[in-house]
């Protein structure tokens, strides 16, 4: 296959590129400065600008745009980058998907679509929660639709925690927990729905194959688990204990509006149509996950 890949110089990007030149495909990677290698295409999201012929005889498109959740504290210029860095680029690619007649879109989105689901399992079939990250996800994937309105196979993939040293929560987290300063947050209560590197790239890959997947795809670990749960996996991987529980409060104090919809609440998602698709996991279980990140 022939693949333009929006965000390939993230974390996932990066995996998914290496994955699928592994496995022959070519891949275009648009970069938001001006080419400089010959996989190169440049592309302008925030002008609105993307030159056709840079996605003409592509069989797919991933984006993965976006800038990080938890990267920086949510003042309102930051909230809106969050929202401008997804829809408006997704927009752009659906157009030019649409226009160029790009047979398969698959579009990044997150579990964060449910809002908090507190302990009710969720599934594809669910609807949109309530809060900012629930509202953005929601925006990001209605902003795909002219490219289904164009005869493009979308798949909408939602994603839970990619767990990776290298980056996100996992990355953030394992300072600490080496230092045996780990703990749970809150009550412990909440759910996460995690899922490892080699499975989100796996299943993006699925996505991008797998014609019987349309519409929206939780890309998640088979059993998702509370943060105190998560907690005590993360502690036995890197053999320190975890005795800490840090209050709601003081998460609140330090990380403001974020703490209450991405670290004292959560989703319990299930991958309902990745595993009617047949696809099976390399990581079925947090500790699978956890001993294959930290190695």
């Amino acid at each position: 296959m022939r693949i333009g890949v929006a965000g390939s110089s993230g974390l996932i990007g990066t995996a998914l590129v290496a994955a699928l030149r592994a496995e022959r495909h070519t891949v275009l990677r648009l970069v938001r400065r001006r080419a400089q290698a010959p996989d190169e295409r440049g592309w302008d999201p925030v002008k609105g600008l993307l030159d056709p012929a840079h996605l003409d005889g592509c069989d797919a498109v991933v984006n993965l745009c976006g800038a990080g959740i938890g990267d920086r504290r949510w003042t309102g210029a930051y909230k809106q980058e969050i929202r401008d860095s997804r829809v408006g680029p997704t927009e752009l690619l659906a157009d030019v998907v649409a226009a160029t007649r790009v047979p398969v879109l698959v579009n990044a989105s997150a579990v964060g679509f449910y809002g908090d689901t507190e302990g009710r399992v969720v599934d594809e079939s669910a609807p949109a929660g309530r809060g900012f990250l629930a509202d953005v996800c929601r925006d990001w994937e209605r902003a795909t639709t002219r490219a289904a309105a164009g005869g493009a196979r979308v798949v909408r993939v939602r994603s839970g925690v990619v767990l990776t040293p290298s980056g996100g929560t996992l990355g953030k987290l394992l300072p600490l927990y080496r230092l045996g300063l780990g703990g749970r947050l809150g009550s412990g209560r909440q759910y996460i729905t995690w899922i490892s590197l080699e499975d989100e790239v796996r299943g993006l890959v699925r996505a991008l194959t797998d014609r019987t997947l349309d519409g929206p795809v939780n890309l998640c670990g088979p059993a998702p688990v509370t943060n105190a749960q998560f907690s005590s996996s993360l502690a036995r991987a890197v053999h320190r204990p975890a005795p800490w529980a840090i209050p709601g409060f003081a998460l609140s104090a330090v990380l403001g509006e974020f703490a209450g919809e991405g670290a004292l609440t959560g989703q319990r998602a299930i991958p309902r149509e990745l595993e009617r698709s047949g696809f099976t996991f390399a990581h079925n279980t947090i500790g699978e996950a956890l001993a294959a990140a930290i190695g």
